[in-house]
């Protein structure tokens, strides 16, 4: 399996997993909406990632929860970039991901710092990304969804949930590679076109995604699978984020995808200390 990926030149080896800090400038994501839509604050927040250990920021103008409100590509493009910038300024060695299923998002903002590209819907809801990757030559990360994120929850029927999706980044993989993407991850998606049940049979299965021979990310960071199950909320749910995010470091993810940086790099230690 290659385990680099190129990041405005520097080769980052996932042999060893790292951590993507999710930064939200949207008002209305579902943990931490509006919390980091002030300049100051969200510097401070990357900050804090940095320090703590996070390998790559993924900055998002979208909120892509179930049922989110539609934002305007013009809007979106006015949080991302303008706080990329400023990223970048304060932060230049940070390796920034955006975090959008827009093709024109994603090139001003690899124009403006950013290195990565991380869609939801890998290529799905627009047809010029993947070309638009191309033509960065960025890693690019793919998620697997069915509809949008404000129609996702009533596509939730399958005949054999890991057959299909296997089979759905069997297609993108070789879409992506034909049109010249070298560096590819794959993310399955938790919380996206998935039940209760589904998210977790995923999880119970996640080592079957290795097949694909590309890195794994894992994104539970305190989404509904948790909280739902545990009777709680998505505040009260680190303890929870924390055992899946282990159990996805066993069965194979090489970048979790979290909230809370510190911990995920705790998890990560351990993992790595009964791997040596």
């Amino acid at each position: 399996m290659k385990t680099t990926i190129n990041c405005n030149g520097t080769l980052i080896d996932l042999q060893s997993p790292k951590v993507m800090g999710i930064l939200n400038l949207t008002p209305d994501s579902f943990f931490d909406g509006g919390s980091y839509t002030e300049e100051h604050a969200a510097l401070t927040q990357v900050e804090k990632m940095l320090r703590d250990g996070a390998a790559f920021i993924d900055v998002g103008g979208y909120s892509s929860k179930p049922n989110a409100a539609f934002v305007s590509e013009e809007e979106e493009l006015q949080r991302v970039v303008h706080f990329i910038q400023k990223i970048k300024k304060e932060f230049p060695e940070a390796i920034l991901s955006v975090d959008t299923f827009r093709a024109k998002v994603a090139f001003e903002s690899v124009q403006h710092g950013a290195a990565m590209v991380n869609d939801i819907a890998a290529g799905g809801l627009d047809d010029q990304m993947m070309a638009t990757v191309a033509q960065l030559q960025v890693p690019y990360i793919m998620m697997h969804m069915k509809g949008t994120p404000q129609t996702m929850q009533s596509f939730t029927q399958y005949d054999d949930i890991i057959k299909e999706m296997l089979f759905y980044f069997s297609e993108k993989i070789n879409e992506a590679r034909a049109i010249g993407i070298n560096d590819l991850i794959i993310d399955p998606g938790f919380g996206f076109s998935k039940t209760l049940e589904q998210n977790f049979q995923v999880m119970q299965q996640l080592e079957l995604f290795q097949m694909t021979e590309l890195p794994l990310l894992s994104g539970i960071s305190r989404k509904s699978m948790i909280y739902k199950t545990l009777n709680t909320d998505a505040l009260h749910s680190l303890n929870g984020t924390t055992t899946l995010n282990t159990i996805s470091l066993m069965k194979g993810a090489k970048i979790l995808r979290v909230h809370d940086v510190k911990e995920a790099v705790e998890c990560i230690t351990l993992y790595n200390q009964i791997q040596s």
